[in-house]
């Protein structure tokens, strides 16, 4: 993952995840939900990331699993790159 990616992830994350504490002070495997993610919000964070990645996750990413972390979005948003052509 590169740290323009991680940057780009977090600042989604900030403004859309409704999280109650600061998105810098998360590891990049901690559980964005333990840390107040509600499954509403991660609704609102896959169009935001999609618009900001210029993606759209597949119908089988569409788990609870692959927003879960910092880490599991950086895996689904490089597989989607890859199978894209991009550069992940």
């Amino acid at each position: 993952m590169s740290a323009e990616t991680n940057t780009a992830i977090r600042e989604v994350l900030r403004e859309h995840a409704r999280l109650p504490v600061d998105v810098d002070t998360l590891s990049d495997d901690a559980d964005l939900f333990t840390a107040g993610m509600t499954s509403h919000a991660s609704v609102n964070l896959m169009l935001a990331l999609e618009d900001a990645f210029d993606i759209e996750f597949p119908d089988r990413m569409l788990t609870r699993s692959v927003f879960e972390s910092i880490g599991a979005i950086t895996g689904a948003i490089d597989e989607i790159a890859v199978q894209n052509g991009q550069a992940a």
